[in-house]
């Protein structure tokens, strides 16, 4: 394992790599990024860069010096074009070829788009800052889709004094990830702060003056953020013999091929824990993966580590703070454990088949849902962690009361 490529240089890829050289791989290493940017941070892009309240340069993830001390062959603002499998070597869009004995794929997503010019997305912080010039009072906002991206996006509009509309497809915005309870809560605080929300509704194109509905309506708009999910950046594996399918297709220890390994937004890998394969577009995930992939392609493969990880994601809306462990998606049921939805304070438990899979909290301080992440990753059977109405409230992980049930039938 002599050199190593890694594909992507945002935060799995420099985990990825910062884990290779803690690792003892002193190697060549080549870390290939399709910005100009030295890695940052994504997450503040829909907030304190959208608002304004930080400057673009506190989003590096590492000084220049650190960047530096790792030693790397960094290639910023070329994409990878494609992969030799092979020839173990990576096709780069400025015509060279950089081989590899090892490679760890993290190229992320890259966001959906409608038919129509003009819309904004927001994925790069090139993407931010052009939104964040236009976001000005009085400024008609529309925003295709209520997603935690959109929502993120348009609590910060309202907050410089935009005019938010806010459309959805679904009749009750993230019921499938969250539950229909929760969704309406957090669908209740934009309308509570004067965004349009308007539910079951879909967006066709973007037209010169806003967006038009498939009944033929155009919603006016002085600007258009669209925000309708992600696609994984595979188009340059396309040829190369990997195993795609939303995303680069892993085994338990990520790896895709040998000698290849995946981590991050693109990575779809199976998680022992959840007994599935996931695809987890979240912070947090993206730097443990890339640790984690870059442990096991140094490892033996007898000495590899499944990676099992309880998923975690954080929002903040409004100044409201949502907060989740587990794995939501596809949820057979949602309890409220802890406070409730009225009070915008509470914690809920999620059910897959017989065991919980998940606990999402609003308004609640980190150790309210700490228990619940240990319970989720303890595989903890449904019936022991959440009590029937006629238990004891001592029965309940945690201190709080059981409100009520919903039940969901939400698929991935």
């Amino acid at each position: 394992m002599r050199r190593v490529v890694v594909v992507g240089a945002s935060a799995a890829g420099l985990a990825a790599a910062e884990t290779l050289r803690r690792a003892g791989h002193d190697g060549p290493l080549t870390l290939v990024g399709d910005e100009p940017h030295a890695p940052y941070d994504r997450p503040p892009l829909s907030k304190q860069i959208l608002s304004g309240a930080w400057p673009a340069g506190r989003l590096s993830l590492r000084r220049d010096e650190d960047l530096d001390a790792l030693d790397l062959d960094l290639r910023l603002g070329t994409a990878a074009t494609g992969l030799d499998l092979a020839d173990r070597a990576v096709r780069l869009a400025d015509g060279s070829r950089v081989p590899y004995d090892g490679l760890i794929v993290a190229t992320g997503v890259r966001p959906r788009r409608l038919p129509g010019e003009g819309a904004h997305v927001l994925r790069t912080l090139d993407d931010a800052l052009a939104l964040r010039d236009v976001l000005t009072p009085g400024t008609r906002l529309v925003v295709v889709g209520a997603g935690f991206l959109g929502a993120e996006a348009a609590a910060v509009a309202r907050g410089l004094g935009a005019h938010v509309t806010l459309l959805e497809p679904s009749p009750v915005p993230l019921a499938h990830a969250v539950g229909t309870e929760v969704g309406g809560m957090l669908s209740r605080v934009h309308l509570d702060r004067g965004v349009e929300l308007r539910t079951s509704v879909t967006v066709t194109e973007v037209t010169e003056g806003g967006v038009r509905l498939a009944d033929g309506e155009v919603v006016e708009a002085d600007e258009i953020l669209v925000a309708v999910g992600s696609l994984p950046n595979t188009g340059w594996l396309a040829d190369s013999g990997l195993t795609l399918g939303d995303g680069v297709i892993c085994d338990e220890y990520c790896e895709a091929a040998p000698g290849v390994y995946a981590a991050g937004d693109v990575a779809r890998w199976y998680n022992p824990l959840f007994g599935t394969s996931m695809r987890i577009e979240h912070r947090t995930n993206a730097a443990e993966q890339g640790m984690a992939a870059a442990r096991n392609l140094l490892a033996a493969p007898k000495a590899r580590t499944p990676f099992t990880p309880v998923p975690y994601f954080w929002s903040d809306q409004y100044g409201l703070r949502i907060q989740a462990y587990g794995y939501l998606r596809g949820h057979d049921e949602v309890a409220v454990v802890d406070g409730d939805t009225a009070g915008r304070r509470f914690v809920a438990a999620y059910r897959r088949g017989g065991r919980l899979t998940g606990a999402l909290a609003v308004g609640m301080p980190p150790k309210a849902v700490r228990a619940w992440r240990e319970a989720v990753a303890d595989g903890t059977a449904w019936h022991e962690a959440v009590r029937d109405e006629a238990a004891a409230p001592d029965d309940l992980i945690g201190t709080g009361h059981h409100h009520g049930k919903e039940t969901s039938h939400a698929r991935q």
